[in-house]
């Protein structure tokens, strides 16, 4: 009897324990294991299951796997990183200092890591989503709208990545340079808007825990803020 191919297997994992212990993995990303293009199919069509916006379905994932590509890219997202083209605002309100005891700067450190690493794993995926022109993203409404048509689909691939035992983290430095990006990867930039760009590897192991957050009470509001 022949054992059944790996990538069919699935983590023993209930639907609480995947919801939360889907990481941003930066650190443990295996960049010695090619990602067979079946699995990344897998969770695309568990992706496509997503809820959208009047069912217009108008997403798109690119998986860049050739090594030139990657490389390019990654190019791409660490010159947004350290020379970005508009203010960075990071000011905003945040609950770090629950969470400092979990460790900022080893989420700095993992940053680092996947500075050095990123054009060396072997999945980069950059979801986009089309649209009539750039102008859907001037109001907030119709942006809204446009996001959600995109995101939850996103969020179901990176669970069922992290089902199967590949590890994911939302990024976008790269948006710095979009249009450079969609030169690159051959999109028409004014009607394809990338979302972002996600490292898609293996994990090296399979365990993780869910993260330290703020009281639940300290986040929901009822009838009035």
């Amino acid at each position: 009897m022949s054992r059944p191919e790996t990538h069919r297997l699935t983590l023993d994992l209930t639907t609480d324990e995947l919801l939360s212990t889907t990481r941003a993995v930066r650190r443990r990303l295996d960049v010695t294991r090619p990602v067979p293009r079946e699995v990344l199919l897998d969770c695309t069509r568990l992706a496509q299951q997503a809820p959208n916006g009047r069912n217009r379905q108008r997403w798109d994932f690119v998986f860049v796997t050739d090594p030139a590509q990657r490389r390019a890219l990654a190019d791409l997202w660490r010159r947004g990183l350290v020379d970005p083209t508009a203010p960075q605002h990071h000011d905003g309100p945040a609950r770090h200092a629950f969470t400092a005891q979990s460790g900022w700067q080893a989420i700095a450190d993992s940053l680092n890591h996947l500075f050095d690493i990123l054009d060396q794993v072997p999945v980069l995926m950059v979801p986009c989503i089309q649209v009539g022109s750039r102008a859907e993203l001037d109001d907030p409404a119709t942006q809204a709208g446009t996001w959600g048509s995109v995101l939850p689909a996103v969020w179901s691939f990176m669970l069922a990545a992290r089902s199967r035992g590949l590890g994911t983290v939302w990024t976008t430095p790269h948006l710095n340079y979009e249009r450079q990006a969609a030169t690159l990867l051959g999109l028409p930039y004014e009607t394809t808007v990338q979302c972002a760009l996600i490292p898609v590897a293996w994990t090296i192991g399979t365990q993780f825990r869910p993260a330290r957050r703020v009281p639940v009470t300290e986040v929901v509001h009822w009838d009035r803020w």
